[in-house]
């Protein structure tokens, strides 16, 4: 409410037949302003009591938080117990056997070797436990970060090892400067039709696996028709096998959330429980049971000659070397006989080139993926966005000395590391231990997992990433919020995606910068106790340079149709800059050649001197008293007779002399909306 309206010297005088072409449509929306005092002087205030003492204090407490919060391993690590332990312990190796399978599909995603996906899934997880605060999340790949890499590196794997160190450094240096805020301009409903998008276009760069057919092309739609012309290409025994593998995914997933008994852990049989643990289990263990399977049957049957099944074929066995991120590429010729295509050599500056928008939007997004699995488990605790974003900055750019591509934090595995126990980020160490160990003993065993198997692994986890069920709420809340969304996964799927999101982005700021030129800004005749009139109009923000015409014309509208003084309730205007002291300059001079007051009520001083400096003459008043003084100089006071007004409308207001005064209100109150 205006701080106009609370003082007792004035009543609102209603006009019940207020012209049509007075009424304006403008934004619903408001912005609450609260107290614009700043804390400047109450922190001298509080320093002046005892100022060596308080500073010397709190420059320890600023030293000891700032190393807490930079290294939260210091934070659980003394608290750490046996039980912590072996949950992490637990939880740790049961998550390492999911990233596995999936660490080698999602390679597939990125267009890299198998292997690569497994070499971006264990230095990550080390890094996180020192630097990472959410004991849930974990460090690897992801469908975002996979289909990014793809887009950007084009499947060559030194401009991924490349992209994943600069972006990795870009990530340090945004938490370094706090531009954790820049994720903020990805409002919901875009990252909601981003979502979808990627999901639909993960799935469909695995289909090609499960029919056996070609895809070629950047977008989702190029794919589609690379796939439709090659259709009589199909590989009928790969396309009955991935299909019964989905089936077999999604079964095992919905046998995983089966609950039987009651839902509280106290009254549950212990048969009830035993049942309970083996269907998660069955729900959890579902890929790497799957995978292994898949590759003991096709291992037999190779064995017998029968080659049913396209392959993943050779892995390399053993970690990978660590080396300095590959800043060009070696031109190398070809091999005709093995089909060995020729490679073209790239210096840096091209390499940085054919990455283009990549190296701003890959941060981006990795930061809002990883802030919103942070948010999905923090159970309404605060989130340090900044450290978190450092964290994954410096997993990727330890990521990069290992030949992986980025690493973000997985919804789908960080869900499976919350029900499995986790209890601090330790969890990660095991994580990574068990991928080592992976790539050390069990290489030589994924030579014989089905491609097949692999996009049905892909497919089964990201098809539920489809955000269908906000549309609903979305419509029933803000239908307009829908157009930003829909224009986010439109364009995400026709265009390739660090494109496709930077349009909506554009589009989402267009609806910002509408409501911001679109104020609301109410009208109404008030009337003091002595009989004087005004108008009265209050906008409801800051008059910026999209929002200050219309407000002027606003005001000239309605101050034209009146003789009444013009009062501007400036309670909410927090800020302005100088195209709005322009236009105000402009708007008062208007008003002087008319011969009407116009009155600029509770305007803040910092607004008042950026009016100031285009040397704009502005009558200010702060208080009633000097409001009814203004007033005075210009009208002539309307007196009514008592016996006028009906009983039920009066009422005492006493003033600031301690006098009684009859005021009153009529039936009804006008405020019309602009």
């Amino acid at each position: 409410m205006s701080s106009l309206e609370t003082e007792p010297e004035f009543r609102t005088k209603s006009e019940t037949t207020a012209p049509n072409d007075v009424q304006f449509r403008g934004s619903t929306d408001f912005v609450l302003i609260t107290d614009h005092r700043t804390s400047q002087y109450r922190s001298q205030e509080q320093l002046l009591t005892n100022p060596e003492e308080e500073q010397s204090c709190m420059r320890k407490i600023f030293r000891k938080k700032i190393l807490y919060k930079r290294l939260p391993i210091l934070q659980w690590l003394p608290k750490y117990t046996v039980a912590d332990a072996i949950g992490d312990l637990i939880a740790g190796i049961t998550v390492g056997l999911t990233v596995i399978p999936q660490g080698l599909a999602y390679s597939s995603v990125a267009g890299l070797p198998t292997q690569f996906g497994l070499y971006g899934s264990f230095m990550g997880c080390f890094v996180y436990v020192i630097l990472g605060t959410c004991k849930d999340s974990t460090v690897g790949s992801t469908a975002i970060a996979s289909l990014l890499t793809y887009q950007v590196a084009k499947g060559v794997w030194q401009r991924a090892v490349l992209l994943t160190f600069i972006t990795g450094l870009m990530e340090i240096c945004m938490s370094i400067f706090r531009l954790g805020f820049l994720v903020d301009f990805v409002s919901g409903p875009v990252s909601a039709g981003f979502t979808s998008a990627v999901a639909l276009i993960v799935s469909t760069s695995q289909v090609k696996n499960i029919l056996g057919v070609k895809s070629e092309g950047a977008s989702f739609l190029q794919r589609w028709i690379s796939m439709i012309n090659d259709i009589h290409n199909i590989r009928v025994n790969d396309a009955i096998l991935g299909c019964c593998c989905v089936i077999i995914l999604i079964s095992l997933r919905a046998v995983g959330r089966i609950k039987l008994g009651p839902k509280e852990s106290g009254e549950l049989k212990w048969y009830q429980g035993l049942l309970n643990r083996m269907f998660w289990f069955m729900g959890v263990m579902r890929n790497a049971t799957l995978v292994i399977t898949c590759a003991a049957v096709s291992m037999y049957l190779e064995s017998q000659g029968k080659h049913y099944f396209r392959l993943t074929g050779h892995v390399p066995e053993g970690l990978p070397i660590p080396a300095i991120p590959p800043f060009s590429i070696e031109a190398m010729p070809g091999n005709e006989t093995l089909g060995i295509p020729p490679i073209e050599g790239e210096s840096f500056f091209t390499m940085i080139s054919n990455l283009g928008y990549g190296l701003i939007i890959v941060p981006m997004i990795a930061m809002l993926e990883n802030i919103s699995v942070c948010k999905a488990f923090a159970k309404g605790k605060p989130i340090d966005a900044t450290q978190e974003l450092f964290a994954i900055g410096v997993a990727n750019v330890a990521n990069s000395f290992f030949q992986g591509y980025r690493g973000n934090g997985g919804l789908a595995r960080s869900a499976v590391n919350n029900a499995s126990g986790v209890r601090t980020p330790m969890a990660n160490l095991y994580i990574g231990l068990v991928v080592m160990f992976a790539l050390v003993y069990l290489t030589k065993y994924f030579y014989f997992i089905p491609l097949t198997v692999l996009g049905a692994i892909i497919i089964s986890a990201v098809i539920f990433q489809l955000q269908y069920h906000v549309i609903k709420p979305m419509w029933r809340s803000k239908r307009s919020d829908l157009i930003p969304g829909v224009v986010a996964f439109i364009t995400c799927l026709v265009l390739p995606l660090e494109i496709g999101i930077l349009i909506a982005i554009g589009v989402n700021m267009l609806f910002i910068l509408y409501h911001s030129a679109r104020p609301k800004v109410s009208l109404e005749t008030i009337e003091t106790m002595e009989g004087y009139k005004f108008l009265k109009l209050t906008p409801d923000r800051c008059l910026i340079f999209p929002s200050v015409e219309f407000v002027r014309n606003m005001v000239l509208k309605s101050g034209n149709k009146t003789h009444l003084p013009v009062v501007l309730d400036c309670t909410y205007i927090y800020g302005a800059d100088y195209t709005a002291a322009k236009v105000i300059s402009s708007m008062v001079e208007d008003f002087k050649k008319r011969g009407q007051k116009l009155i600029f009520f509770n305007l803040k001083p910092s607004v008042v001197h950026i009016f100031e400096g285009l040397k704009c003459k502005l009558v200010l008043c702060y208080n009633a008293k000097s409001l009814l003084d203004e007033l005075k100089q210009t009208e002539t006071p309307t007196v009514k007779s008592e016996c006028d007004i009906p009983p039920s409308l009066k009422f005492d207001m006493s003033n600031g002399d301690n006098q009684s005064t009859t005021s009153t209100i009529t039936l009804t109150k006008y405020k019309s909306r602009f």
